[in-house]
């Protein structure tokens, strides 16, 4: 696989995978939002206090190696909406999923990109079910429960 520089003047492309390396993906845009997910899903997908989703157009996303992704989906006890990750089936990593509430978005999982720093989360979302240690830096958006408006 040719690598393409992230650090191009003309191009914004990022890459990233799974933790094996199984699954490569590509992304060749700024993320339309990006958001810090504290809901109970969120937390038992990631085994973390939180997950970081970067959203993208769906076409700006490209899957440049699958040698396993698997798809689930599950839906909301709240909305009864469904979200569908997809995960390395070698080494069991989120790699990027899609949202009932986001048509023609695919997120991607912040800590998969080769070089996880180059995007700034804008939001935090669903701080109901956060960790009560957790604050939200400054300048953050923050939302009780879901951030769920489309993109512009």
């Amino acid at each position: 696989m040719k690598s393409i520089s992230a650090t191009s003047p003309t191009q914004n492309v990022h890459e990233g995978g799974c933790l094996c390396r199984a699954v490569r993906y590509r992304v060749k845009a700024e993320p339309v939002r990006t958001s810090a997910c504290h809901c109970t899903s969120c937390q038992r997908r990631t085994g973390s206090a939180f997950g970081i989703g970067a959203y993208f157009r769906e076409n700006d996303v490209e899957i440049v190696k699958d040698d396993g992704l698997k798809t689930y989906e599950y839906r909301s006890d709240e909305s009864g909406r469904w979200l569908r990750p997809q995960f390395c089936t070698n080494c069991g990593s989120t790699v990027t999923w899609t949202a009932e509430a986001l048509p023609g978005m695919r997120a991607v999982a912040g800590g998969s990109f080769d070089d996880p720093k180059w995007f700034k989360v804008d939001r935090f979302a669903w701080m109901r079910s956060a960790h009560p240690w957790m604050i939200a830096p400054q300048g953050v958006q923050v939302f009780e429960k879901g951030s769920i408006q489309q993109p512009k």
